[in-house]
């Protein structure tokens, strides 16, 4: 289960606000204890695709690292990775599955017509073919 706290979620629905039509990408910084992950603090990051970033988002491995010193200065773990979805449902494609890493939480928010619709988070496996829901509550 992960749990995001009020604050952070404010503000990881306000990144996919202010990103609409293109997707936003940030980091979830909290803790782990037992079955439930916390998420105390949303770190927005940089949409690097160079593509068309309406349908699909990319994160530069700096950036990540970034995010997980960024994590461990505050005494915290990198909890996962948040992205939108713009104008379609809150699943995770094929390319998010190729593109995860299976010991991460991946929030992904389903932002329509440039508001926030409903959301998800998904676990993917190791081998990285299949990720199963998580429970989400925000």
């Amino acid at each position: 289960m992960i749990r995001i706290e009020s604050q952070p979620w404010t503000a990881i629905v306000a990144h996919a606000r202010k990103t609409y039509p293109n997707e936003c990408c940030g980091a979830m910084l909290g803790s782990i204890a037992g079955g439930e992950k916390r998420v105390v603090e949303a770190l927005p990051l940089e949409n690097a695709f160079p593509g068309a970033q309406a349908a699909r988002y990319e994160l530069r491995p700096e950036d990540l690292l970034a995010a997980d010193k960024a994590a461990r200065e505050r005494r915290m773990d990198l909890i996962g990775i948040y992205h939108s979805h713009p104008d379609c449902d809150a699943y995770f494609s094929k390319t998010d599955l190729r593109n995860s890493c299976p010991w991460y939480s991946f929030v992904v928010l389903s932002i329509q017509q440039g508001e926030f619709h409903h959301a998800n988070s998904w676990l993917p496996d190791p081998e990285q073919t299949e990720a199963a829901r998580e429970e989400l509550i925000y």
